[in-house]
């Protein structure tokens, strides 16, 4: 099954978890990938992983305006079109708000809000002429809140409501804006939460299929959003939790 191709999907945050898994899922259904990241070496990593085709590494700070321009601009030049921009890369802190510095502030909102802004902004252009679309990775985190988490939980709950925004704002163009809402999903980023036994005790006790979900089955839930097949989706925040934001919170009572 080839999806997506000849189509040119730009995936930021690419180095790693679901954004490498990712990569590959639309490099195996015949994308030409645009890895984007500020770690070169991760990225060469992840693009050895990929069938072969015509893919790019492109080293780049998606906070900051001016890398995503060029990218943007270097895209343009290579391809000559974009197709599907997933806004996968982002960063976390943990804490009471009256412990976090401005530093934590900002860390978080340049790249999971400001980020998102920027690749959107600098892609629409070539997302309009080809009538293609946007996936956001927001975060069962940007539907409820969780304990000592307030900043990130800020962030992600903006990119929930900014994607149903942009989905209104460009359907009838022929852009279609999603996100997708991980729940707890082993990667780079928890996988000192994995090693904590105690802790993914209480996880599996509120996730409904009992363990944590994998970055290929997240990326499955991303190509799908990104495809014809979902061609009468949008502004959708779709939850990939293994059922955890079905419950109401309340513990199992038997």
């Amino acid at each position: 099954m080839e999806r997506f191709s000849n189509k040119v999907v730009i995936v930021t945050g690419a180095g790693s978890g679901i954004g490498a898994a990712s990569a590959r899922r639309f490099a195996e259904e015949g994308a030409h990938v645009v890895l984007v990241g500020r770690t070169r070496e991760k990225l060469n990593n992840t693009f050895a992983t990929l069938k072969a085709g015509d893919h790019l590494v492109v080293v780049a700070d998606v906070s900051q305006r001016e890398d995503v321009e060029a990218l943007a601009e270097q895209v343009q030049q290579q391809y000559g079109h974009a197709d599907v921009l997933l806004n996968n890369a982002g960063v976390t802190t943990s804490g009471k708000i009256h412990q976090a510095s401005d530093e934590d502030w900002k860390k978080v909102m340049s790249t999971d809000l400001d980020g998102v802004f920027y690749c959107t902004r600098a892609f629409m252009p070539l997302l309009l002429k080809s009538r293609g679309n946007v996936i956001n990775i927001s975060s069962v985190s940007g539907l409820g809140g969780d304990w000592g988490m307030s900043i990130y939980n800020a962030a992600k709950g903006a990119i929930t409501n900014f994607t149903r925004s942009l989905a209104m704002d460009y359907g009838k163009d022929g852009v279609r804006v999603n996100a997708i809402c991980p729940g707890l999903t082993i990667t780079d980023m928890t996988e000192d939460m994995k090693q904590n036994a105690q802790l993914m005790a209480k996880f599996n006790e509120r996730i409904a299929l009992g363990r944590p979900g994998e970055a290929e089955e997240i990326a499955a839930a991303i190509a799908f959003l990104a495809s014809d097949d979902a061609r009468y989706i949008t502004g959708v925040n779709l939850p990939v939790d293994g059922g955890i934001t079905a419950s109401n919170g309340q513990p199992p009572q038997a």
